[in-house]
């Protein structure tokens, strides 16, 4: 989100066009409370949600049809079937993690494997208008890329030597910018903070899907101890139906908490009706050795659900999805099915949306790995808000005016970022 909001200001004030520049986050505007950082952060920042455009409340794909659209993929590369037909208009990506090569658009590929995307917007903005940034959209970048990097905890390994320059050289110029303690501990209770959500909400918070052939499943981030997650009134039949509501076939839980010392823990659970593909990605999840997760199967009284241990805290539920895309690979590879079969008519009209294997969707995620929990009582496409002196000067109802007074032949650029 701030990738983009702050990328789209760049633009705005160095571009001597009079394309318009939209930053949209990809959640419906009623989705924001279950972003607690994010909320945090804009609070603290002094931006107010009126301000903030969500996909909900802007038409790309009108847009684009009437060849006004401009597409900018901040912070990820990938856009989901659903605006598959958008990828012609998109110009430029940038993102911090590795390419996808068959899904990634045509066009200019800017690319780094650094801790936190905002930080190569931090450099653009530093290398290419210096004299632009001022505290507020500082304080917004410096923040991002502390939550990012894990506080730039070397032992977590998720600084790399560019985040720590920048987030340096956002210090050096803005001296008054709040310690990365403080920051990173109010980022991250509110990031982490479940209290009053439902569980369908807690599995909506932090979630992503991979699409196999037909097949989907969910993997979401759950930010308490799996046992007391287990416990919850009625969690049975609210797994049942957010998977119907969904149509997933299976959801993964990663629990991530802080135990007594102080040490992150991550718990598994699989929760799958079928049983024949329940125990395809336990197998597959448990004999794993690259990277090695060392489960432990953990109690449960649920059917359908196993639960298990995750003795390698280093393993986050990023590195948890190419093991699930194999799982599903080796799913479909021991089933035979006959023509004729309504099943083989499914997989018939799902090659269309899976030639190019395997897509990860991501839903409401934060798409990246999930740092360590802070020891507290309980980050598609389309990030971002406007800006002005800090964020630039362009509130959401003047955006919306100059998008509506321009003509065919002008062009509007958005910045899709993640979910």
């Amino acid at each position: 989100m701030v990738s983009a909001l702050a990328l789209a200001f760049y633009l705005a004030k160095t571009t001597e066009t009079e394309d318009v520049f939209v930053p949209v986050l990809n959640i419906k505007r009623s989705e924001l409370p279950l972003r607690g950082d994010s909320v945090f952060l804009l609070q603290e920042i002094h931006i107010p949600e009126s301000l903030l455009i969500f996909r909900d409340e802007i038409d790309l794909h009108t847009l684009h049809q009437a060849g006004q659209l401009t597409l900018i993929l901040v912070d990820h590369h990938v856009l989901p079937r659903s605006d598959a037909a958008l990828e012609e208009a998109v110009a430029e990506v940038l993102d911090h993690r590795p390419i996808e090569q068959k899904r990634c658009p045509p066009c200019h590929v800017s690319v780094e494997l650094v801790g936190s995307c905002a930080t190569l917007v931090t450099e653009r903005i530093l290398q290419g208008a210096p004299e632009i940034l001022d505290r507020q959209t500082a304080a917004l970048l410096h923040a991002t890329i502390i939550l990012d990097c894990v506080n730039m905890d070397l032992k977590i390994g998720k600084a790399t030597p560019k985040d720590k320059k920048y987030v340096e050289k956002l210090e050096a110029r803005f001296t008054d910018l709040p310690k990365r303690n403080d920051i990173f501990d109010s980022l991250q209770k509110a990031k982490f903070d479940v209290s009053g959500l439902t569980t369908e909400q807690m599995l909506r918070k932090d979630q992503k899907t991979i699409f196999r052939q037909g097949i989907k499943v969910a993997i979401s981030a759950i930010y308490m101890d799996l046992e007391a997650f287990l416990q919850r009134s009625g969690l049975l039949a609210d797994l049942h139906a957010f998977c119907q509501a969904h149509s997933y076939d299976a959801l993964v839980a990663m629990t991530i908490f802080f135990n007594a010392h102080n040490e992150p823990v991550r718990q598994l659970a699989v929760f799958c009706p079928h049983a024949a593909l329940r125990t395809t990605i336990c197998g597959a999840l448990e004999r794993s050795h690259s990277p090695a997760l060392k489960l432990t199967p953990a109690p449960s009284t649920h059917p359908n659900l196993q639960a298990y241990l995750q003795g390698n805290t280093q393993v986050s539920r990023k590195k948890l999805l190419p093991l699930l895309q194999e799982a599903l690979s080796a799913y479909f590879d021991s089933m035979t099915i006959p023509s004729g079969h309504p099943e083989a008519a499914r997989e018939q009209v799902d090659k269309e949306s899976d030639r190019a294997g395997t897509s990860l969707i991501p839903g409401l995620s934060q798409d990246e790995e999930e740092p360590p929990l802070p020891p507290t009582p309980m980050n598609s496409l389309v990030d971002e808000c406007p800006l002005d002196q800090g964020l630039p000067k362009l509130s959401a109802e003047a955006i919306f005016e100059k998008c509506s007074q321009i003509s065919l032949s002008q062009s509007t650029a958005a910045f899709l970022s993640k979910k």
